[in-house]
Formats: C-alpha cells, sequence, structure tokens
C-alpha cells in the first residue's frame, strides 16, 4: 500500500520523483486553461506561465487528464505531473470532493514504479484531505499477485509488473491538526479494506472457492476484533439452508455462510449487511453461453464488498453494530446440481420452483437475510451483482437501489453520490410479483423479462423480516470494470459498494439512519 503522509512544505523544495499539481479548464468551449490553487509556487516557477506551456503541449484540463514536462529550475523533483480536475467552479464553490479523487487517483496511477509524489493540489479543508488520500490510495491499486510468479524454482521470465507509487506528501495538508490526521486515517482504513475487496474480486476461482474466502475472512476478522461464525456444509444442512445449498450443490467446493459481527459497547443501532458471494458462476445446468463466463469469478463482489465494510467499520471505531453476512457458493453444472424445476425448501419455510438455475444469486441471497432478519437489525443492506438487466437499465458505472422504505432508498442515494458512487433508485412495481407465481411452489426464482433486475428485487423482498427496513443494491455493473482504468477506478474489481456502506455506518453512529 502506498504511504501517505501530510507536509507543509515548498514543492520546490521536496525530493521526489514527481510534483503534481492541477489545472482546470474554464467554462464554454474555449475556456482558458488555469493552474488550480494549491499550485502557486510551481506556477511562479515558471514565471507565471505553466499554464500557458501546458496548452502548448495539448493540455485542456478535462478530468483525468495527464500531462507530464519537466521541472522548473532549482526543483529538487524533475518533473511536474500536471492532472485535469475538469471545469473551474463558479465563484464561491470549490472543487468537489470526488473531482478531487479522480484527479489524485489518475495522477498516482499515471506515476506508477516512482518512489515518492508531492500532490500540491487544491486543499480548502480537512474533507479535501481525505478526498486527495483516498483518491491516491485508490488509484495507486495494482493487482499483481500472479504477475511473474516465477516457476517452481522460482525462475522469472523478466516481465515483472511495475510496483505502485510508493510514497506520498499530500502538501497542503496539517500535520499536527486533529481534523486533518483524523481524515488521513479514515481514508487509509477505507481504502486499504476496499482494495482488499478489489483483490478478492480479482483473484482466479480456482484459488478462491467458498471455504477459501471464509478463510479469508476468518483471519481478518481476528485480526481487528470482530466475531465470526462459519457454517460448512454440515451446518447448512442441520439449519436448513436450502437456497445456499441448492446453489452449491453441482460443485466439488461446498457453499458457506459467514457471519461477521462488529460490535461497539456504546452503540444504539444495528445494521445488516448482506454480500452474494458466488465464487464462480457457470449458469449451472442453466449454462450461460459462450462469452459470458470468462468474467465471472466477479459473481463474489457483493460479499467482497460487505466484508471490506464490516472490517472498516471496525477499524475505524464506529459507534454501531455492524453484522456481514457472506453467502458464498460456487454454482457450476454436474450431476448433483439443482435442475430447472426443482423445488427448494428456504431457510425461512418458504418453497421456491428454480426455473433458472442462472438466477442463483436470489438464493443465496434470500437465505442470508431471512437468517439476518432473526436478530431484529435496524436496517438490512444486501449488495449483489445480481441482473444483466440492471446493466441494460443504467449503464456499467450506476448502481440500482431498491428498498422497502422510501426515505431509506433516498438516504442511500444521497450517501451514495456524497462518496463518489454512482447510484439511481429504482421501483419494485406490485404488478411484476405476479410473474413469480409457481404453480407448484411459494414462488418461483424467475418472473417477467421484461423489468428483470426489478423482478430480482421483489423476490428478495420476500425473504425480509415483518417491520425491518431493508435496500438491496445491485451492483451487476459497476463491480468489475473492464475498459481502460480512469480516475481512480482500475480494470478488473473496483471495490463498488464498500464507501457507500462506510459511510451508511458512520451516518448512522452519528444518530442519522436516514
Amino acid at each position: 500500500m502506498t504511504a501517505l503522509t501530510l507536509s507543509t512544505a515548498a514543492a520546490s523544495g521536496l525530493r521526489a520523483d514527481a510534483i503534481v499539481v492541477g489545472v482546470a479548464k474554464g467554462s464554454g468551449s474555449k475556456g482558458a486553461l488555469s493552474v488550480a490553487t494549491g499550485a502557486e509556487s510551481v506556477d511562479k516557477a515558471y514565471d507565471g506561465k505553466l499554464a500557458s506551456v501546458l496548452e502548448t503541449l495539448g493540455a485542456t484540463g478535462g478530468e483525468g487528464e495527464v500531462t507530464k514536462l519537466p521541472a522548473p529550475s532549482g526543483f529538487k523533483a524533475p518533473v511536474v505531473v500536471a492532472v485535469g480536475l475538469g471545469e473551474v467552479p463558479e465563484k464561491d464553490e470549490t472543487y468537489g470532493t470526488d473531482a478531487l479523487r479522480r484527479a489524485a487517483g489518475a495522477a498516482a496511477r499515471a506515476l506508477t514504479g516512482s518512489k515518492k509524489a508531492a500532490f500540491a493540489l487544491p486543499v480548502e479543508d480537512a474533507e479535501d484531505i481525505g478526498a486527495l488520500a483516498e483518491g491516491a490510495l485508490l488509484g495507486a491499486y495494482s493487482f499483481t499477485a500472479y504477475k511473474d510468479a516465477g516457476d517452481a524454482k522460482g525462475r522469472k521470465n523478466g516481465k515483472e509488473a511495475k510496483a505502485p507509487l510508493a510514497e506520498i506528501a499530500l502538501l497542503g495538508g496539517k500535520p499536527r491538526d486533529k481534523a486533518y490526521k483524523a481524515e488521513l486515517q479514515r481514508a487509509v482504513a477505507v481504502a486499504e479494506e476496499l482494495n482488499r475487496a478489489r483483490d478478492l474480486v480479482n483473484t482466479p476461482p480456482n484459488d478462491l472457492d467458498p471455504e477459501a474466502f471464509a478463510a479469508v475472512a476468518t483471519a481478518a476478522a481476528k485480526e481487528h476484533g470482530i466475531k465470526v461464525q462459519v457454517l460448512d456444509e454440515k451446518a447448512l444442512t442441520k439449519g436448513g439452508y436450502g437456497g445456499i445449498l441448492g446453489v452449491g450443490a453441482g460443485s466439488e467446493a461446498p457453499p458457506r455462510l459467514v457471519k461477521l459481527s462488529y460490535t461497539h459497547s456504546k452503540a444504539e443501532k444495528h445494521l445488516a449487511f448482506v454480500g452474494k458471494g458466488i465464487t464462480y458462476d457457470s449458469g449451472g445446468i442453466s449454462l450461460k453461453p459462450a462469452g459470458h463466463n470468462e468474467t465471472m469469478k466477479c459473481d463474489m463482489a457483493g460479499a467482497a464488498a460487505v466484508f471490506a465494510a464490516v472490517v472498516a467499520a471496525a477499524r475505524l471505531g464506529l459507534q454501531v453494530n455492524v453484522t456481514g453476512w457472506l453467502a458464498l457458493a460456487e454454482n457450476m453444472p454436474s450431476g448433483s446440481a439443482t435442475r430447472p424445476g426443482d423445488v427448494l425448501r428456504m431457510y425461512s419455510g418458504k418453497t421456491v420452483e428454480v426455473l433458472n438455475t442462472d438466477a442463483e444469486g436470489r438464493l443465496v441471497l434470500a437465505d442470508a437475510i431471512a437468517k439476518a432478519s432473526e436478530e431484529q437489525p435496524d436496517a438490512i443492506v444486501d449488495v449483489a451483482t445480481l441482473t444483466g438487466a440492471m446493466m441494460v437499465a443504467l449503464g456499467n458505472r450506476t448502481f440500482g437501489i431498491m428498498a422497502n422504505d422510501d426515505a431509506f432508498r433516498a438516504s442511500l442515494h444521497e450517501i451514495a453520490e456524497e462518496v463518489g458512487e454512482p447510484s439511481w433508485p429504482m421501483p419494485l412495481p406490485a404488478d411484476l410479483r405476479k410473474g413469480m407465481d409457481s404453480p407448484t411452489a411459494d414462488i418461483a426464482n424467475i418472473g417477467d423479462r421484461m423489468g428483470g433486475g426489478l423482478v430480482a428485487g421483489l423476490f428478495l423482498q420476500e425473504f425480509v423480516g415483518e417491520g425491518i427496513i431493508w435496500a438491496h443494491l445491485d451492483v451487476a455493473g459497476p463491480a468489475f470494470h473492464e475498459g481502460a482504468p480512469y480516475g481512480y477506478t482500475p480494470k478488473g474489481g473496483t471495490g463498488s459498494a464498500v464507501r457507500t456502506l462506510v459511510r451508511l455506518a458512520e451516518r448512522t453512529a452519528a444518530g442519522d439512519l436516514g
């Protein structure tokens, strides 16, 4: 993990590989490039002509744009890196925190392989420092566990990946100010756990089956004082978890249900987070077509997000009780796999006719939600890469929010936007429920094709305990990014929803559940 420090030093005197400054574009198509606050001393060293030099090099100030140029005479760093912040804020306004996160992330990624950089980006208050720190740590992330690991004798082929930027000094910070230090510490805790979630999503399924995932969660729980309980296949059978067992029936790697319990002695509220953890999804007997299997290691991203959020809450010492439920299974076709037409008896006692074994995530979540409901938490939030339909509706960067309480749904949307996770409130139309009527069981696991993402939400709602506030985050789009990196978002696992869950826990600890 990249090391972060706060510094009041002048950019010119810092020994580093690069000085990072912010630039922005004026409003309109012909807006002039301007140097952002925080970089005044750097601009002065260019005789106030840094903007014009950058324009000559083709810089526009667009978000995430990175331009490198030689540092001015007298600087101890050899390179200046200008990163775009987007449009110049209106009068009396400042750059938004997510613009700062994205800029810091783009700069950190551009400096992969460097030892140290100084970030002279805009800082108005402690919150800005937190945003820059978080963006830098998320942008510096890379997954290299399987890069040039060498053969059995340790021989390498000479193609080792470059290490992430090793150290960042955040200029404009106040090392002795409690608020600044607190924001830095929070950013480190959240970013480290989010990056751990990314690692899990990126780990190939031959190395991350349900048992292995449970072992990772157990080790982290013990490290951070979190109580952990792991239900293996025998305990799941004894407890009647028909959904989790039914999904995992076709795999040689048996399923698990992991309970992570973080408690605070002064907590007045209790949140339950439930994560879909399909460590690999072939579709089961309803096999996915060619071209749809290659990234299905990411189908446990919801469980990874829940795991990361619970650990982050513990590291931050939040005054709220948070229970995480990781519903882990591998969905494979075999002679023992659940068949289309089979009926499963769920943990809640309801029976489900399985019409499509590729609609498996809702089955494991249903058992976990029903179990979580028994503790009567103040709210349940489940996170899942649940439906392709949600991607059709909202694209690859936005997750959908469904809930049985309008105010809670609106609060989660506000929180997600605040932390920089694009989301959109979605309805749960009662008329779509009829499509899941089954002549054989209490409910079928699929319904109308149109509105499929909403149908999945309606299915889950059937398993929420009476009187409990619940929300469902369908992160199928943003959980795994297949395109080129941007801002602080890498290629591969993104850690989507971690920051939303953590901020919800923070708000709840402060007495604002939404």
